[in-house]
């Protein structure tokens, strides 16, 4: 199964928004929905301290700060 991975930390305003539209994709196609904290982990918040949110699928980066329903959806299609 297609694997959608956010890149994320708390109090990230435009994670809110991308979180939203991956949900509401989700609601319409099948995939796995991924959330990582970049405070968790040295490594993440080295790489996307100030990047969040980043977007992945299938561990390819597709989009970072903002996110549309039919830029999800293209990705997907190239996953599947």
């Amino acid at each position: 199964m297609i694997r959608v991975t956010l890149y994320t930390k708390p109090g990230c305003h435009l994670c809110e928004i991308v979180e939203q539209v991956i949900g509401f994709v989700q609601s319409r196609r099948p995939f796995q929905f991924e959330k990582k904290n970049i405070l968790d982990n040295p490594v993440d918040l080295a790489r996307y301290q100030h990047e969040i949110p980043v977007i992945c699928v299938n561990g390819q980066e597709i989009a970072r700060h903002q996110l549309t329903a039919a830029a999800l959806e293209r990705a997907l299609d190239d996953a599947a």
